[in-house]
C-alpha cells in the first residue's frame, strides 16, 4: 500500500476546512493511504483505491467507521457483502472479519476508535 503523506498544495487541516477527496490521489493499480489523525484514542486515515483493488479479509480489535468520499465499494462483514457508495457510511464491528473491494475507484475515510 502506497503512502501519500505530503501532497503538494494540500491544505493543512488544523483549523480550516478542506475537501477530503482533494487530499489524496488515485494511483494506478494501488491502494494509497494518508493518516490525518494518529492518537492513542484512535486514528483517522484517508484511502484511495484504484478499481479492482482492495483489502483482503482480516479482523481488527476495535470498531471502525468507513465513510466513502468518492466511488463505490463492496464491503464484506462476516461474509455479508454491502455495496457502499459515495456519501454512505458503514461500521466495521470489532473482531468481525471484513474485506473491501473497489467496484470502481473509491476514496474513503477510516475512523478507528481504540477503546
Amino acid at each position: 500500500m502506497a503512502k501519500n503523506k505530503n501532497l503538494d498544495g494540500a491544505p493543512k487541516l488544523a483549523g480550516q476546512a478542506a475537501n477530503l477527496g482533494d487530499l489524496i490521489a488515485y494511483q494506478e493499480g494501488s491502494v494509497v493511504s494518508r493518516t490525518l489523525i494518529d492518537k492513542k484514542a484512535g486514528t483517522v486515515t484517508l484511502f484511495a483505491f484504484d478499481a479492482n483493488q482492495g483489502l483482503s479479509e482480516h479482523t481488527a480489535p476495535f470498531d471502525a467507521l468507513v465513510f466513502l468520499v468518492d466511488g463505490e465499494a463492496d464491503i464484506a462483514i462476516a461474509g455479508k457483502v454491502n455495496r457502499v457508495k459515495k456519501g454512505e457510511a458503514i461500521i466495521l464491528p470489532a473482531n468481525k472479519p471484513h474485506a473491501l473491494t473497489a467496484v470502481s475507484q473509491f476514496k474513503m475515510v477510516l475512523v478507528m476508535i481504540r477503546a
